[in-house]
């Protein structure tokens, strides 16, 4: 996996949480939604419908509906709960810390849903994330936010709603290219944010400054950057790589979140982050040790980890009639040409 693009992921992906903290302190978590989504949206459409009109070519209604589907789980479902934690009182920093948790969740399920196998090295350095996550989460926790217990329980919907997002993406068939994914999810959300906020009566937006820079910063990092770096790594990396890199987006939010508004930051943070990086370290040693086995003794066109349905390059101009079967019988996955 591209280190550049790894750091870039992780940056960008901790900056919603950031974007999150600054809109919160201006308007309602469905008013900075709605008003993030629907200029995005519309950007995309034009983009889609001109230069990017080859990357529709060969989807079906059916393709686009799943593709609606993941956009409200991976989007609308888990932005709101994220935003609406941080409003509630919970700290940037803790709504990551939850959020953390995802990789162990999508690690244990990878098997038995995709077929993909997950070493026994690249577990421990799930465990090791884990308790770099605890150690800092105990940190934040022992400072206190304000917030209602029940507030804490919020992020943990987004989690599994991110989960289930990016399952529902793997089970396809059909490879999308990264323009028309964004392109439906963004529509997607910016129906449903307008249609909330709407309905609450919120959708008129804030006349301050702050407010639309929460909005740009939103749009410019958080989607564009991390939303599409997050599905770009997943389809060259797998689940279980890419979720690996969610252990450091916790102890990065919370020492930004430290610097731009004083949250507590202290040595637990630090130990976190270390043990995060150390995960990440030996989840990917697991990886070259998997791809040392397969490469002696199996096909070299066989990705033990390949995703089913997507293309494991992930480029966006491959031949869409390219495919991944599914593991059959515990088997790996190989990539076979559909005839199209």
């Amino acid at each position: 996996m591209n280190v550049l693009l790894s750091i870039g992921f992780v940056l960008t992906w901790s900056s919603g949480f950031i974007g999150a903290k600054l809109g919160a302190g201006s308007a309602d978590a469905v008013t900075v939604l709605m008003w993030r989504f629907l200029p995005l949206a519309a950007v995309l459409v034009l983009l889609a419908a001109t230069v990017g009109r080859a990357s529709w070519r060969g989807l079906t209604a059916r393709d686009l509906g799943r593709q609606a589907v993941v956009g409200a789980l991976s989007q609308s479902g888990y932005l709101l709960t994220v935003y609406h934690a941080i409003q509630l009182g919970v700290s940037s920093g803790t709504t990551a810390l939850i959020d953390g948790i995802q990789p162990l969740v999508a690690g244990a399920l990878a098997g038995p849903l995709l077929g993909q196998y997950v070493s026994r090295t690249q577990w421990v350095g799930l465990a090791l994330g884990l308790t770099g996550v605890a150690v800092v989460t105990a940190g934040d926790a022992a400072a206190g936010t304000g917030a209602p217990w029940w507030a804490y329980l919020v992020p943990f919907l987004g989690m599994l709603s991110l989960v289930a997002a990016t399952f529902l993406d793997r089970r396809t068939r059909t490879p999308v290219a990264p323009l028309a994914a964004m392109t439906v999810h963004c529509v997607t959300s910016a129906v449903v944010f307008s249609v909330l906020a709407l309905a609450l009566g919120a959708a008129a937006p804030v006349a301050e400054t702050s407010f639309w820079a929460a909005v740009g910063w939103l749009v410019v990092l958080s989607t564009f950057g991390g939303y599409g770096l997050y599905w770009l790594i997943l389809r060259r990396g797998g689940v279980t790589r890419v979720n690996t890199l969610m252990f450091l987006m916790a102890p990065v939010t919370a020492l930004w979140g430290a610097a731009m508004f004083g949250e507590p930051f202290g040595p637990q943070t630090v130990l976190g982050l270390a043990i995060g990086l150390g995960a990440v370290v030996v989840v990917h040693r697991g990886r070259a040790g998997a791809d040392a086995g397969a490469d002696s003794g199996a096909d070299p066109g066989v990705d033990p980890e390949a995703d089913p349905g997507v293309d494991p390059g992930g480029d966006p101009g491959a031949d869409p009639g390219a495919k991944v079967t599914p593991a059959v019988s515990g088997r790996p996955a190989g990539r076979v040409r559909s005839g199209r």
